[in-house]
């Protein structure tokens, strides 16, 4: 799990619903590990990797790309863009 968040797979945010106070936290820093090795080291998608390699590039690399978005998106939801 650890890998999954430092390789931005996944992200850990809370929210705080108070009426007057609600406030969305992000918790996870910028991604540090590489998103696609990461995948390759996950048995599912290292397996998809070596059935249909054209594919598992195009698609781990559109993979990627949506992973940054919605970091980005969660970074401007938390108030820390800079």
């Amino acid at each position: 799990m650890k890998r999954a968040v430092d390789a931005g797979y996944w992200f850990l945010y809370r929210y705080n619903p108070h009426k007057e106070t609600g406030k969305f936290y992000l918790d996870s820093k910028e991604p540090s590990l590489n998103y696609q090795e990461f995948l390759e080291g996950e048995n599912r998608y290292a397996s998809l990797h070596k059935a249909f390699p054209e594919n598992a590039e195009r698609l781990f690399a559109q993979a990627e790309k949506d992973a940054k978005a919605r970091y980005k998106e969660l970074v401007r939801l938390a108030g820390e863009d800079k």
